[in-house]
C-alpha cells in the first residue's frame, strides 16, 4: 500500500493487481492524495496538473465504487481549486458526455454515477467560475433523471444539492427546474432517494425564494407526501426541510426591490402553525380531499405522517431557538394543545389514536421547552401551561353544573378537554421534574395557583386525567420532597371527606398512589404514622364499597390500589400491616372451589363487574407486596400467602363460563384478572402453585391461541426473546434514537395503541423502566399475553413430560388449523411462548426430556424460521440455537446445523435464506463447541457465498451479521479465514451502493468482529500483518465517508477497538476531528458511539485529544458543529453544554465519565481553563446569586482592590459560553470543582503555600496554581451554596467544605500570625446562614452543621467576635433539637429528624474536641517556652475563648451526647435482644424507623463518643450534684427515661452508680465496635473511638475501675490486639498503643494500692506472711487468656516483629544468630517500636516477684533486640530514637524493685548477667563478619548496666574484665565523635558511688587516659572536635581528683597541672593564635583557677617544683585579668553546645 502514496498515480503496480486489490489500491491512493493537495505548493501542483487530470479523468472509465467516486470528485474539485482553472471546461464537457451516453446496461452505470458526482464536485468547488456553463449542466442531469434508476436519481439530487451550494443566488435561473424534479424525488419509492430531495431542497431553499413564499402550501403538502410509508431517516431530512422552511417564512427579511412586491406576503404565526396542524391532523390528503373523506368518516391520518408532522415542528421551533420561543410560547401553546381537542374529532377519533395524539404532543412540547428554554424561562412556561390548565378547566365546571347527570358525563366538551388536559399536566410535571427544588419559588407564587389547579383537575370526569393530574402531583413529590407530606396529606384529606363522589374517591386515590410512589425516590421519605392512615383508609373504603352500589367499584379499585402502593414503601413500613394485608387477602376469595360454584350461580354481571375487579386489585397488592417485601417473606408468611391461590386459578379456568352466562361487559375485567394473576405467579416459585400447573398450563395455551385477538403485537412480544445485537439489523426502528418516544407507535403497527397510563391506573406507583417518563403501560389485551408469554415458560418447564409433549403437539396443530393472519397471529404467540420456554429451560439449566419432545419443538421453529415476519425469523434463530443448547447434544446439534445447510444450498427465496444464515450464527453464539473446523468451514463459506447476493440486500445484511457473530465466537479458530473474510469486507464496502446501508451497518459489525479476533497482534510488523492492518484502516475510511449515521457509527467503534490494540497506527487528529464533528450529530447512537470513544481516548491520552480537538477548530474553515463551541471553550466546555443538553442516560454517563479523565490527568496543567470553566457553569445560573454573592463580599472588601474585581456582577451574557445551564449540570460543576482540589493535593506542594506559589508565578508567569485562585473557589462554592437546587447547595456545602479542610492552614505572608482564608469568612457565614433557615430540608442542614463546626475547628478565625457569626447558627439549630424528636419537622420520615439532630451534636463534638486539643497544647506550650509579650497578645485568649464559648451549652450537650450513645448502644444490639429494647424507641429515634436511623447514628457516633469521654474526663467522673444523678442519664426533656426500666425515674442512682454506667456504656461502645471492625469502618471513627478510650483513662476513677477488673482489661487489650492486625495505618496503632500504656498504669496503681493497704493492715505482722500482688502471684505462672501481662506481651511482640521480623527466633533459625545489617526504620515505625518498648518496660511493675522472673527473658530479649537491629551509626554520634527508647526501657528494667526484692533477686541477678553477656557478644563478629554496629550505643548500654544494677550483676570477675575491654577498644577508635562519647560515659562510671564498681575501671583505663592528654598535649589540638576531646578528658581527671583518696591526690594533681599549663600562651602568641588555640588557653586558665584554690596545698607544691610552669602561670594570670570577666563569659558561650549535649546524655538514661 505504501507504493500508493504519490501524487501521481504509480500505474506500474496498478497494472499488475488483480480486480479487488486495484479498487483497494485506487481507494488508498485517492485518500492519499486528498492530504496531499492540500499540502503541496500550488506550484508543484500545477506542474503535475495535466497528468493528474488524465489519471483522475481515466479512473472514471475504470466503472469506480460508490466510495470511490466520492473521493475521485472530491480530488478533481480541490485539484482545480488549488491549480490552474482552465482545462476544467473540458473536464466538465466529458462528464456531460459520459452522462448522455446511450448505454444503459449494468457495467456501464457506475461510470455515469461517478461523472455526476464528478460535477457536483466541481461546481461546489468552484463556484461562481463556471456560471456561464451551468445551465447546460443542470439541464442535462435533470435530462440524465428521468430515466435513471434509484441509485441515479440519488446521486443526481446529491450533486445538484452541491452544485445549488457551489453556485449560491447565481443558479436563480435553474432554481424551478429544479426544485419541480426534486419534487418527484420526495415522494420517491426510494427511501434514499427521498432523504437526499430534502438535501437539495433545503440547499435550495436558502436562495428560492418562492418555496418559503407563494409555494409554501405545496411544499408543505409535499413534506406530508413524502412521509407516508417513510422510514426514520427520511422523517429527519424531510421534518428538517419542512420545519426550516416554515421557520424562514416568519423570519425572513424579504428583499423588496428583487421581487415584485405583491407577490409576497408575510405569514403569520398563526398561519405556518395552521399549515403544520393540517398535516398533523389531515395528513397529506390536501383541503378538498379531506373535506370528502370527512363526510364519510373514513379517513384516519397515517401515523407516519403524523410523526414526521411532530419531527417537522421540533425542528420549526429550534431552528426559530429560545428567545423566540419565550416570546410567542403562550400561542405555541395553545396551538400544540389544540391538536388533541375535540375541534379536530378525527385526530381523537378512537382511543388509539387519542394516546398516539397525545404522545406527539407531549413529544413537542417536551423538545421545545424542555430543549431550548432555560431554567428561568421554564419556570415562566409553566405558568402559562398552569393558566391553560385553569381554563381547561372552567369550560368542564360549566358543563359539570349544568343539571342533568345524562348529559354531563356524556358531553363533548367534558371529552373535548380532556386530551388537552393530559398533555398539558404531562407536560407540567415533566417539567417541574427537571426543574428539581428550583421549581420552589413557582410553587410557591400563590398568583399562579400550581397545586390547586392540578388538584382542581384530580375529579375531572376522565380517569386519564384524573391519572396525569396524580402523575404530576408525583413529579412534584419526586422534585420537591418538602411538598410530599403537605400534598400527600391534603389528597387524604379529600379522599374521606369526598368520599361519596365516584370521581373523588378514584382520582384522589391515584393521587395518594402517585405520591407513595414518589417515596422511594426522596431520601428523606415521609412520617412512618402516614403508612397507618393509609391502611385504615383503604380497609374502610374496602368495608364500605358493598354498602352504596353507584360507589363500589371505585371503592374496592381505590383501597386496593392505595394498599398494593403503601407496599412500595418496603418491610420496614409494611411489617406493621402485614397482618391486616393477609386477612383482607385471605377473605377476597371464597375458601373452597364449592363456595365458587354457589358464587357462580349467584349475582348479576354487575356485581361479578366488582368481584373481579376487587380481586384483580387484591392479586396486585400481593404482587406489589412480593416484589418490594422480599425480606418479609418468610416461611410463615408465604403459608399463609398460599390458600387462595388454587381458588384464584380456578376462578381462572371457570371465566369463560361466567362470561357466556354474563356476557361481554365483563371482557375487560376478566381479562385484567387473568394479567393480575400471571404477573403474580410470574413473580411466585413455581412450588408454591405446584398443584395447579396443569390446569394452568391448558388455560394458557388456550390464551396464547384464543380465536378473539385480532392484532399481532409482534414488536412488542418478540424483543425479549431476541439477541440485542440482532435486533438491530431488523429494523431502525428498534433501534434506540433520540424520538424513540413517537417512533414507537409506528413501531407497534397501526391498530395497536401506544402505552398509556389509562390502561393501568396500578402502575402509576410503579417505577418506570426508562426512568422519568409517564409509566406506559400497554392495553390489558396484550399485556395480558406477553404476561402469559412468560408463565408459559415457568409452567412448562415445571409440569410432567407427557403433559409437557401433550400441550406442545396441540401448540403446533393450532397453529395448522388457522388460517391467513390468524394463522400469523397464533404462530407468533406459539413461537414466543416456546422461546419463552426455552430461554427459561437454558437459564435454569434444565432438560427437555425424551427424543420425542424434539420433533413439536423443531417444527414449530422451522415454521417461524421461514415466517415473512423478520421480527419472527429472528426469534426463531434463536430458539434454534437455545434448542440445542437445553438438548445439549452434539450429534443433534450437528444435525441443527446440516439442515441449515441443506436448506441454505436449496432455497431461493429471501425469508428462508435470511432465517436459516441467522441461525447458524446463533448456534455459534451459543456453542462455542460446534466450531469444530469442518463446521465452520462450511458455514463461513455458504455465509459468503450469501454475502454476495447483490439482488437482495436482505440476504447480505443477514448473512454478514450471522458471520460477524460466528467471527465473535469462533475466536482463535477463525485465524485461518481472516484474510479472505477481510478482503470480502473490502470489496463489499467498495461496491454495495450507498443506499442499502443496513449491508454497510452488517459489514461493519463483521470488521469490528475481526479486529477483535485479531486483538493485539495488530501491533505486529510482520509484512501479512501490516497488510491487515492497512486493510482495517481501509475499511474503517470508507465507512467513515459513508452518508448513513450509523455505519458511521461503526466506523467509529472499529477505529476504537483498532485504537486500543494498536494505537501507533491510528491517526489521532484525523480521528478526533471525525468525533468532534459528529459530537452533536442528530443521531443518539452516533453520538453514543462518539462518546465511548472519547472516553476511551481521554483515558490514555487526554492532552493530545484536547490539543487536537482545538487545533481542528481553530483550522476548520466552516463551523464545525453550531452546537459545540470548541473554538472558545475548548473540547471540555463542549461536552460540558452538550452533557446540560443531552437527556440520553447512558450519554450523560459517558460525557461525565470523560470528563472526569480528562479533569485526573490535565486539571493540574491546565488549572485556570478548568477552573473557569467550572467558574462559568456556575456563574451562568440564575442572576440572584452574583447580585447577592456581591454584597456579602463589599461587607469586608474595604481596600483590597483586586478581590472585588474579581467579584463584580455580570452584566454582558456575550461574555459567557454557558447559557443557563441546568441545575444537574452545575452540580456536577461543583463536584468538578472538589475533584480539581483533590488532584492538586497529589501535584506540586506549592498549590497550598501562597508564598511559595508567588514566587514561582513571579519566576515564570505560566505557572499557575490553586492558591492563587483561592477567591474563585470561595465564590464557586458561594454560589452554589446559595443556589436554589438543594442538589447544588449539598455539593456547594461540600466544595466550602474541602477548600475549608485543605486552605485553613495557609499562612498569609503579608500578615504574619493570620492565614489565608480569614479575609473570606464573611462569605463563609453568609454561605452558612440560609442553610438554616426553618425550610430548608434536613440534609442541607446536616451537611451545613458539618461545614460550621469545619470551620470553627480550623482555627482559622481567631477572634471571638468573629467566631460568633458561625457558632450563633450551631446554637440556634441546638436550641431547636433539645425538644428532642417531638418537635422537629413532620414534613419527612422520623429518621430525617434522626440526621439532623444527630448532625448538629456530632458538629458540637467536633468542635468541643478541637476547643480541648488548643486548650491542652496551649498550657503545654506555655509551659515549655516562655512567650514573647506580643505572642501571648494575640493568642492566649482564642484557645480558652473557644472552650468558653462551648462551656455555655456544655450541660445540655453532654445530656444530649449521652443520650445520642445510650441510643446507639440500644440499637447495635443484636437482633435477638429486639424484644427487650424500649418499645417508643430512643431519645432520638422511633423503634419503627430505627433501620434507617442506625445508619445516621453509624455516621456519627464516633465523634460524639470522643466528645462525651473528654468531657466526662473535665469532670473527673465527678456528678455535680446528688439530684441529678437520674437526670443526668435520661434527659427530662424526653419521655425516654435512659437507664431505668420505669419512667417514673423513682428509683434515684448513686453518683457512683451513674458514673459506672457512664463508664460501661462508653467502654460498650468501645469494645463494640472495635473487636469486630466492619471493613467499611472509617479511619476517623477508629481514630475517635480510640481518643476516646485514652481520653477516659486519662483521669483516676476509670483507671481504678479497669486496674480492678482485670477481665475488662484482658478483653480490651485482645480488641486492641485486633485492631492492631486489622488495620495497617501508623496512628491508628499508635493510639491503640497509648491505650495499652495507659491499662498498664492503671493496673500498676492498682497493684500499688493494694499492697500499700496490705501493709497497713498488716503493718505489725510478719514480713514473710504478707500475700503477693501482681501477676504471676506465688507460682510465677501466667496463663494465656486470664492474665494481663501475657495479653500485653502479644500484643507488643506483634508490634515489634511486624516492625523488625529478625526479632522472631524462628526467622533467624536461633536466637542470637544473625548476620542482618542493622536498619533504620521509618519515623512511623520507630514511634511504634518506642511505644511498645515503653510498654515493655512497665511490665515488671504489674508482677508479682515470681510474675515478673517468667517475663523477664522476654522483655529483655525484645528489649536487646531491639537495640541490636537499630544500633545504627548516625553522623555527629547522635543515637536512633529507637535506640534511645531501648536504653531507656533497659534502664527502667533494671532499676526495677523487683530486682532487689527479696524473693527474685537471685534469678533476677542470673538473669540481667546473661542479658549484659548478650550485650557484649553482640560487639564480636559472628561467622567472621563484622557488624557495623554503633560502638557508642552498646557502650551506652553496658553503662546502662554497670549503672543501674545491683553491684554483683556487674562486678564478678569475668564479666568486668569484658565491659573494660571494650572500654579500652572503644578509646582507641580514631573516631573523635566516639571518644567524646566514650570520655563521657567512663566519666559517669568513674563518679559511681560504690567503689566496688568502679575503682576497676579506674585502675584500668585512668593511665591510657592520661597518656592520650599528654600526647594531645604534645601535637596540640588543630581543630574544635579535638578539643572537645581535650576537654572531656580533663573533666575525667578533674572528676578523678575529686574522688581520689587523699593520698593518691596529690600524684594526680602533680599529672593534671602540667598539662593544663602547657596550653597557656604568653601575650605575644595570643595576639597571633588560631581561635582553637585561644579556647585552650581560656579552658585550661579557667580550670587552673578552680584547682586552684581546691587543692592549694598540692598545688603549691608543684609550683615550688617547677619555676617555668609558675612563670607561665603568672604571665597568663597578669595578661588576663583585665579582662578575664570578659573572657569567662564567652568561653562559657563556646563551650555551651559541648556542655548542653553531655547533659541532656546523662538525664536520658543514666
Amino acid at each position: 500500500m505504501e507504493l500508493a502514496h504519490n501524487l501521481l498515480l504509480n500505474e506500474e503496480v496498478y497494472n499488475q493487481l488483480g480486480e479487488v486489490q486495484k479498487a483497494e489500491f485506487i481507494f488508498d491512493w485517492l485518500s492519499y492524495l486528498e492530504k496531499l493537495l492540500l499540502a503541496t505548493s500550488r506550484s508543484d501542483v500545477k506542474e503535475k496538473q495535466k497528468t493528474l487530470v488524465e489519471q483522475l479523468l481515466s479512473l472514471l472509465n475504470s466503472s469506480p465504487g460508490p466510495p470511490t467516486r466520492k473521493l475521485l470528485a472530491k480530488n478533481l474539485g480541490v485539484l482545480y481549486s488549488i491549480g490552474d482553472t482552465f482545462s476544467v471546461y473540458e473536464t466538465i464537457d466529458k462528464c456531460n458526455d459520459l452522462i448522455r451516453s446511450k448505454d444503459d446496461s449494468p457495467s456501464y452505470l457506475p461510470t455515469k454515477l461517478a461523472a455526476v458526482v464528478c460535477l457536483g464536485s466541481l461546481y461546489r468547488k468552484l463556484g461562481r467560475v463556471l456560471v456561464n456553463t451551468f445551465t447546460d449542466t443542470v439541464g442535462n442531469i435533470l435530462k440524465a433523471m428521468k430515466s435513471a434508476e434509484s441509485q441515479g436519481r440519488y446521486e443526481i439530487m446529491l450533486s445538484l444539492q452541491n452544485i445549488l451550494n457551489g453556485l449560491g443566488a447565481a443558479a436563480t435561473p435553474c432554481h424551478r427546474d429544479v426544485y419541480k424534479a426534486a419534487k418527484s424525488c420526495l415522494t420517491d419509492r426510494s427511501m434514499s432517494v427521498r432523504c437526499a430531495a430534502a438535501k437539495c431542497l433545503l440547499e435550495l431553499q436558502k436562495e428560492a425564494i418562492f418555496m418559503w413564499s407563494t409555494d409554501l402550501d405545496s411544499v408543505a403538502t409535499l413534506c406530508f407526501k413524502s412521509f407516508e410509508g417513510s422510514n426514520y431517516d427520511v422523517r429527519i431530512s424531510v421534518s428538517k426541510l419542512l420545519g426550516t422552511v416554515l421557520a424562514k417564512a416568519i423570519i425572513s427579511k424579504h428583499p423588496g426591490s428583487a421581487v415584485s412586491r405583491q407577490s409576497i406576503r408575510r405569514l403569520s404565526l398563526e398561519e405556518v402553525l395552521e399549515l403544520l396542524g393540517t398535516g398533523f391532523l389531515r395528513g397529506s390528503s390536501g383541503f378538498l380531499r379531506a373535506s370528502g373523506d370527512m363526510l364519510k368518516g373514513t379517513s384516519s391520518v397515517s401515523r407516519d405522517v403524523r410523526v414526521g408532522v411532530t419531527q417537522a415542528y421540533v425542528v420549526f421551533v429550534s431552528t426559530l431557538g429560545g428567545t423566540w420561543l419565550e416570546k410567542n410560547f403562550a400561542a405555541f401553546l395553545s396551538h400544540v394543545l389544540s391538536l388533541v381537542s375535540q375541534s379536530h374529532p378525527k385526530a381523537t377519533q378512537t382511543q388509539t389514536d387519542a394516546v398516539c395524539g397525545r404522545r406527539c404532543v407531549s413529544f413537542i412540547l417536551r423538545a421545545a421547552i424542555g430543549g431550548l428554554l432555560g431554567e428561568k424561562a421554564q419556570i415562566a412556561a409553566a405558568k402559562d401551561i398552569c393558566q391553560a390548565i385553569w381554563k381547561l378547566k372552567k369550560v368542564v365546571d360549566a358543563v359539570m353544573n349544568e343539571g342533568n347527570v345524562e348529559t354531563r358525563v356524556g358531553s363533548t366538551d367534558v371529552m373535548a378537554s380532556q386530551h388537552m388536559l393530559v398533555c398539558a399536566l404531562q407536560e407540567l410535571g415533566n417539567l417541574i421534574y427537571s426543574l428539581g427544588t428550583t421549581a420552589a419559588p413557582l410553587l410557591q407564587d400563590s398568583s399562579a395557583g400550581l397545586l390547586d389547579s392540578i388538584i382542581s383537575v384530580i375529579q375531572h370526569p376522565s380517569i386519564s386525567v384524573r391519572l396525569a393530574a396524580a402523575w404530576c402531583l408525583h413529579c412534584i413529590a419526586v422534585a420537591l420532597p418538602s411538598y410530599l407530606t403537605p400534598l400527600l396529606d391534603r389528597c387524604l384529606e379529600r379522599l374521606t371527606v369526598l368520599k361519596s363522589s365516584p370521581e373523588a374517591v378514584t382520582g384522589f386515590s391515584f393521587a395518594v398512589a402517585a405520591l407513595l410512589g414518589a417515596v422511594k425516590h426522596c431520601p428523606l421519605g415521609i412520617p412512618h404514622g402516614k403508612g397507618k392512615i393509609i391502611m385504615t383508609l383503604a380497609e374502610d373504603l374496602l368495608c364500605s364499597a358493598v354498602q352504596n352500589s353507584r360507589l363500589s367499584a371505585q371503592r374496592t379499585q381505590s383501597g386496593w390500589l392505595l394498599i398494593a402502593a403503601l407496599m412500595t414503601l418496603g418491610p420496614a413500613v409494611v411489617s406493621h400491616h402485614l397482618a391486616r394485608l393477609l386477612l383482607l387477602w385471605k377473605c377476597v376469595f371464597p375458601l373452597s372451589p364449592k363456595d365458587l360454584e354457589t358464587e357462580k350461580s349467584r349475582g348479576d354481571s354487575f356485581t361479578w363487574q366488582v368481584t373481579l375487579e376487587g380481586r384483580a386489585g387484591a392479586l396486585c397488592a400481593i404482587k406489589s407486596f412480593v416484589s418490594h417485601c422480599g425480606d418479609l417473606l418468610t416461611e410463615e408468611v408465604i403459608q399463609r400467602l398460599l390458600p387462595p391461590l388454587p381458588c384464584a386459578v380456578d376462578l381462572l379456568i371457570q371465566l369463560s363460563s361466567v362470561l357466556r352466562t354474563y356476557g361481554s361487559t365483563l371482557k375487560t375485567p376478566s381479562v385484567v384478572y387473568k394479567q393480575r394473576l400471571y404477573e403474580l405467579l410470574i413473580l411466585l416459585p413455581p412450588e408454591t402453585y405446584e398443584g395447579n400447573l396443569c390446569a394452568l398450563l391448558k388455560e394458557l395455551a388456550a390464551d396464547l391461541t384464543a380465536s378473539d385477538i385480532q392484532v399481532a403485537a409482534s414488536a412488542f412480544l418478540l424483543p425479549p426473546f431476541c439477541h440485542r445485537d440482532d435486533l438491530v439489523i431488523l429494523s431502525p426502528l428498534l433501534q434506540e434514537t433520540d424520538h424513540r418516544f413517537i417512533e414507537e407507535q409506528l413501531l407497534l403497527g397501526n391498530g395497536i395503541a401506544c402505552g398509556s397510563l389509562e390502561y393501568d391506573p396500578y402502575s402509576i406507583y410503579e417505577k418506570d423502566v426508562e426512568g422519568n417518563s409517564v409509566p406506559k403501560p400497554l392495553p390489558p389485551v396484550l399485556s395480558v399475553i406477553s404476561s402469559a408469554v412468560k408463565l408459559f415458560g415457568v409452567v412448562c418447564a415445571h409440569v410432567g413430560e407427557a403433559q409437557r409433549l401433550f400441550i406442545l403437539e396441540q401448540l403446533l396443530d393450532s397453529i395448522k388449523h388457522t388460517k391467513g393472519a390468524r394463522q400469523q397471529i397464533v404462530q407468533l404467540h406459539v413461537v414466543s411462548s416456546l422461546s419463552s420456554f426455552l430461554k427459561y429451560l437454558a437459564g435454569s439449566k434444565g432438560h427437555l426430556g425424551p427424543e420425542e419432545m424434539r420433533r413439536p419443538v423443531l417444527a414449530l421453529v422451522m415454521g417461524a424460521l421461514e415466517s415473512p415476519n423478520p421480527l419472527l425469523r429472528c426469534a426463531a434463530a434463536e430458539a434454534w440455537a437455545r434448542l440445542a443448547q437445553v438438548v445439549d447434544d452434539g450429534a443433534f446439534t450437528a444435525a441443527l446445523a446440516q439442515v441449515s445447510f441443506d436448506k441454505l444450498k436449496l432455497a431461493r427465496d429471501v425469508v428462508t435464506r435470511t432465517g436459516y444464515s441467522l441461525a447458524l450464527g446463533s448456534l455459534h453464539r451459543y456453542l462455542g463447541g460446534i466450531s469444530s473446523s469442518q463446521h465452520l468451514n462450511s458455514c463461513v463459506g455458504i455465509l459468503f457465498t450469501l454475502s454476495q447476493d447483490s439482488t437482495s440486500p436482505d440476504v447480505q445484511t443477514w448473512a454478514l451479521h450471522s458471520l460477524s457473530l460466528i467471527i465473535d465466537s469462533a475466536g482463535p479458530l477463525y485465524n485461518m479465514h481472516v484474510e479472505p473474510t477481510l478482503s470480502l469486507i473490502i470489496m463489499l464496502l467498495l461496491n454495495v451502493p450507498p443506499t442499502h446501508a443496513e449491508v454497510h451497518q452488517s459489514l461493519g459489525r463483521c470488521l469490528n468482529a475481526l479486529i477483535t479476533t485479531l486483538g493485539p497482534e495488530l501491533q505486529g510488523n510482520s509484512t501479512s500483518i501490516s497488510t491487515l492492518r492497512t486493510s482495517c484502516l481501509l475499511g474503517c475510511a470508507v465507512m467513515q465517508d459513508n452518508p448513513d449515521c450509523l455505519v458511521q457509527a461503526q466506523a467509529i467503534s472499529c477505529l476504537q477497538q483498532l485504537h486500543m490494540f494498536a494505537p501507533r497506527h491510528v491517526n489521532l487528529s484525523s480521528l478526533v476531528s471525525c468525533l468532534c464533528v459528529n459530537l452533536c450529530s442528530p443521531y443518539l447512537l452516533l453520538r453514543r458511539a462518539v462518546l465511548a470513544c472519547l472516553r476511551q481516548l481521554v483515558q490514555r491520552e487526554a492532552a493530545e485529544v484536547s490539543e487536537h480537538a482545538v487545533m481542528l477548530a481553530k483550522d476548520s474553515r466552516e463551523e464545525l458543529t453550531p452546537d459545540a463551541n470548541i473554538r472558545e471553550v475548548g473540547l471540555e466546555g463542549a461536552l460540558l453544554t452538550l452533557l446540560d443538553k443531552e437527556t440520553d442516560q447512558k450519554l450523560c454517563h459517558d460525557i461525565k465519565e470523560t470528563l472526569n479523565h480528562m479533569l485526573t490527568s490535565m486539571a493540574v496543567d491546565k488549572l485556570s481553563f478548568w477552573l473557569k470553566l467550572c467558574k462559568d457553569v456556575l456563574a451562568a445560573s440564575a442572576d440572584f446569586t452574583a447580585v447577592t454573592c456581591v454584597d456579602t463580599m463589599q461587607e469586608e472588601e474595604g481596600e483590597k482592590g483586586d478581590d472585588a474585581s474579581v467579584l463584580t456582577t455580570r452584566n454582558d451574557d456575550k461574555s459567557y459560553p454557558f447559557t443557563n445551564p441546568r441545575w444537574a449540570t452545575r452540580v456536577f460543576a461543583a463536584e468538578c470543582v472538589c475533584r480539581i482540589i483533590n488532584q492538586c493535593e497529589n501535584a506540586h506542594s506549592a498549590h497550598f503555600d501562597i508564598a511559595l506559589a508567588q514566587e514561582m508565578r513571579k519566576r515564570d508567569s505560566r505557572n499557575d496554581f490553586l492558591v492563587l485562585h483561592l477567591a474563585d473557589l470561595i465564590r464557586m462554592a458561594f454560589m452554589a451554596a446559595t443556589d436554589h437546587s438543594d442538589q447544588l447547595r449539598l455539593s456547594g456545602l461540600e466544595t466550602l467544605l474541602v477548600v475549608i479542610r485543605r486552605f485553613a492552614s495557609i499562612p498569609e505572608p503579608e500578615f504574619p500570625g493570620h492565614v489565608i482564608l480569614e479575609q473570606y469568612q464573611a462569605n463563609v457565614g453568609a454561605a452558612l446562614r440560609p442553610a438554616f433557615t426553618s425550610e430548608t430540608p434536613p440534609d442541607v442542614t446536616a451537611k451545613a452543621c458539618q461545614v460550621c463546626s469545619a470551620w470553627i475547628a480550623s482555627g482559622v478565625v481567631s477572634d471571638l467576635n468573629d467566631l460568633r457569626r458561625v457558632h450563633q447558627l450551631l446554637v440556634s439549630s441546638l436550641t431547636k433539637i433539645q425538644a428532642g424528636k417531638e418537635a422537629l419537622s413532620h414534613l419527612y420520615n422520623e429518621s430525617a429528624s434522626t440526621m439532623e439532630i444527630l448532625a448538629v451534636l456530632k458538629a458540637w463534638a467536633e468542635v468541643y474536641i478541637t476547643a480541648v486539643e488548643r486548650h491542652k497544647s496551649h498550657r503545654q506550650a506555655l509551659k515549655t517556652t516562655t512567650y514573647s509579650e506580643d505572642c501571648v497578645r494575640n493568642e492566649s485568649y482564642s484557645p480558652d475563648g473557644l472552650l468558653d464559648l462551648v462551656h455555655a451549652d456544655l450541660g445540655t450537650l453532654s445530656r444530649l451526647w449521652l443520650a445520642a450513645l445510650q441510643d446507639f448502644a440500644l440499637l447495635t444490639l443484636p437482633s435477638e435482644f429486639a424484644s427487650q429494647l424500649p418499645v417508643e424507641g430512643g431519645a432520638f429515634y422511633t423503634s419503627e424507623t430505627s433501620e434507617n436511623a442506625k445508619l445516621h447514628y453509624y455516621n456519627s457516633w464516633a465523634l460524639i463518643l470522643h466528645a462525651t469521654a473528654l468531657w466526662l474526663t473535665s469532670t473527673g467522673f465527678v456528678v455535680a450534684d446528688p439530684d441529678e444523678g437520674a437526670s443526668h442519664l435520661s434527659r427530662p426533656v424526653t419521655p425516654t427515661s435512659m437507664c431505668q426500666g420505669s419512667s417514673s425515674g423513682a428509683t434515684v442512682k448513686s453518683p457512683e452508680d451513674v458514673c459506672t454506667d457512664r463508664f460501661h456504656l462508653i467502654l460498650g461502645i468501645s469494645v463494640e465496635f472495635l473487636c469486630s471492625l466492619r471493613s467499611d469502618a472509617t479511619m476517623e471513627s477508629i481514630t475517635a473511638c480510640l481518643h476516646a478510650l485514652q481520653a477516659l483513662l486519662d483521669v483516676p476513677w476509670p483507671r481504678s475501675k479497669i486496674g480492678s477488673d482485670q477481665d475488662l482489661g484482658i478483653e480490651l487489650l485482645n480488641v486492641l490486639h485486633r485492631v492492631i492486625l486489622t488495620r495497617e495505618s501508623p496512628s491508628i496503632q499508635l493510639a491503640s498503643l497509648e491505650v495499652v500504656r495507659q491499662i498498664i498504669c492503671a493496673a500498676q496503681e492498682h497493684v500499688k494500692e493494694k499492697r500499700r493497704s496490705a501493709e497497713v493492715d498488716d503493718g505489725a505482722a510478719e514480713k514473710e506472711t504478707l500475700p503477693e500482688f501482681g501477676e504471676g502471684k506465688d507460682t510465677g505462672g501466667l496463663v494465656p487468656g486470664k492474665s494481663l501481662v501475657f495479653a500485653t506481651l502479644e500484643l507488643c511482640v506483634c508490634i515489634l516483629v511486624r516492625q523488625l521480623p529478625e526479632l522472631n527466633p524462628k526467622l533467624t533459625g536461633s536466637p542470637g544468630v544473625r548476620a542482618a545489617k542493622p536498619q533504620v526504620l521509618s519515623e512511623d515505625g520507630s514511634r511504634l517500636v518506642s511505644a511498645a518498648l515503653v510498654i515493655l518496660s512497665e511490665l515488671p511493675a504489674v508482677c508479682s516477684p515470681e510474675g515478673s522472673i517468667s517475663i523477664l527473658p522476654t522483655i529483655l530479649y525484645l528489649t536487646i533486640g531491639v537495640l541490636r537491629e537499630t544500633a545504627v551509626k548516625l553522623p555527629g554520634g547522635q543515637l536512633s530514637s529507637t535506640v534511645t527508647a531501648s536504653l531507656q526501657a533497659l534502664k527502667g528494667i533494671l532499676s526495677s524493685p523487683m530486682a532487689r526484692a527479696e524473693k527474685s533477686h537471685t534469678a533476677w541477678t542470673d538473669l540481667l548477667r546473661s542479658a549484659l553477656t548478650t550485650i557484649l557478644d553482640c560487639w564480636d563478629p559472628v561467622d567472621g563478619t563484622h557488624q557495623e554496629l554503633d560502638e557508642i550505643s552498646l557502650l551506652t548500654a553496658i553503662t546502662v548496666f554497670i549503672l543501674s544494677t545491683s553491684p554483683e550483676v556487674t562486678t564478678i570477675p569475668c564479666l568486668q574484665k569484658r565491659c573494660i575491654e571494650k572500654f579500652k577498644a572503644t578509646l582507641e577508635i580514631k573516631d573523635p565523635v566516639v571518644q567524646i562519647k566514650t570520655y563521657q560515659l567512663l566519666l559517669s562510671v568513674f563518679q559511681y558511688p560504690n567503689p566496688a564498681v568502679s575503682y576497676p575501671y579506674i585502675y584500668s583505663l585512668v593511665s591510657s587516659i592520661v597518656e592520650k592528654l599528654q600526647e594531645i598535649d604534645q601535637r596540640k589540638p588543630e581543630d574544635t572536635t579535638e578539643l572537645q576531646i581535650f576537654q572531656e578528658g580533663i573533666k575525667v581527671l578533674e572528676a578523678l581528683v575529686a574522688i581520689a583518696e587523699e593520698q593518691h591526690r596529690s600524684q594526680l594533681v602533680a599529672c593534671l597541672l602540667p598539662i593544663l599549663i602547657s596550653f597557656l600562651l604568653d601575650d605575644n602568641a595570643l595576639g597571633s593564635a588560631t581561635a582553637v588555640m585561644k579556647n585552650l588557653h581560656d579552658f585550661a586558665l579557667q580550670n587552673l583557677m578552680q584547682i586552684g584554690p581546691q587543692y592549694s596545698s598540692v598545688f603549691k607544691n608543684v609550683m615550688a617544683s617547677s619555676p617555668a610552669l609558675k612563670a607561665r602561670l603568672e604571665a597568663a594570670i597578669k595578661g588576663n585579668q583585665e579582662n578575664v570577666k570578659v573572657k569567662i563569659s564567652t568561653s562559657k558561650h563556646t563551650k555551651n553546645p559541648g556542655k548542653n549535649a553531655s547533659i541532656q546524655l546523662k538525664t536520658n538514661f543514666l
